[in-house]
């Protein structure tokens, strides 16, 4: 059902040989066609650990073009349990865009809350779980220690040595993740919303998971404007990049990640003879929303 391990392809271009730099991605886009990259890892123990305790229903939370909603959505379809999605945004509805349209046609049932409403069970999940005390809960992105378990074996996968791995930040998962099972390689994280409040936002999940690493580096300047926002220079490079090497982005994480790596080797940000590898966290299930919304500008 699921494809594992997942292939590390390098890419080849002349502005690689120039700078001196190896780069590979690790195509975690290519574990399953719904439940993909990043999502697969972080619910693959949830589900195992709710169905050791018995329950039938999980809940979770997510924005409009959330991909953890997806994703499990998707789950809840091929594992069979009942899935209850908590949208943000009370004047959405499940034909608000193909995100919300598919999630609701896998069978999960969504409710739709407030902006203030979400950001209050964001910071006090009681909230939410005393409401539904016998489902099984995950955070906004899927989030929490098992989804750090899960994450933490990408690494184990890669079987080129590697210098830097650079993976799109969320919530965070993921990264903590990648850097709670590394070694000496550096773990780059591209923030794909803006402000540097993420700066804490990490250093404290980092502490919550008992992470203490200093082997890692956080930017948060390929944003284009905050989450769900792009540029056309942004659509740009991720169609020239999914002409170039057969790769498709997404514009919300992998686009600008890929995009700030790229633009850091051009600039000389990275030394030379480096071997990179950029993770795929897949979350193309967004892009068919994206062009519904933007005349299909995405190819």
């Amino acid at each position: 059902m699921v494809a594992l391990p997942t292939p590390t392809q390098e890419i080849i271009h002349p502005l690689l040989r120039e700078k001196h730099i190896r780069l590979f991605v690790k195509r975690d886009d290519l574990i399953h066609p719904e439940i993909m990259g990043n999502k697969w890892r972080k619910l693959n123990y949830n589900i195992e650990a709710m169905r050791q305790e018995g329950k039938k229903t999980l809940i979770t939370m997510g924005g409009a073009f959330s991909n953890h909603i997806a994703a499990t959505a998707a789950a809840a379809k091929i594992y069979a349990f009942e899935a209850i999605g908590v949208i943000r945004g009370e004047e959405l509805n499940t034909k608000s865009n193909t995100t919300l349209e598919l999630a609701s046609k896998n069978g999960m049932t969504l409710e739709f809350i407030s902006r203030q409403n979400f950001k209050d069970i964001r910071e006090k999940p009681s909230l939410l779980t005393d409401k539904y005390p016998d489902y099984y809960f995950l955070p906004e992105g899927g989030t929490n220690d098992l989804a750090i378990k899960g994450t933490k074996e990408i690494l184990e996968e890669i079987e080129i040595e590697f210098d830097v791995l650079a993976t799109p930040i969320g919530t965070g998962g993921t990264f903590a993740g990648l850097l709670a099972s590394s070694s000496s390689e550096k773990i780059l994280g591209i923030s794909s919303l803006k402000g540097s409040f993420m700066h804490k936002e990490i250093a404290d999940l980092l502490k919550k998971n008992s992470i203490d690493r200093s082997n890692y580096q956080l930017s948060t300047d390929y944003h284009f404007g905050g989450y769900g926002k792009t540029t056309s220079e942004l659509i740009d490079f991720i169609n020239w990049f999914k002409e170039k090497f057969n790769i498709p982005l997404d514009p919300i994480y992998t686009g600008k990640s890929f995009f700030g790596v790229w633009d850091m080797i051009k600039k000389g940000k990275f030394e030379k003879n480096l071997k990179i590898v950029l993770l795929h966290t897949g979350g193309l299930q967004s892009i068919s929303g994206f062009n519904r919304k933007n005349e299909n500008i995405i190819q």
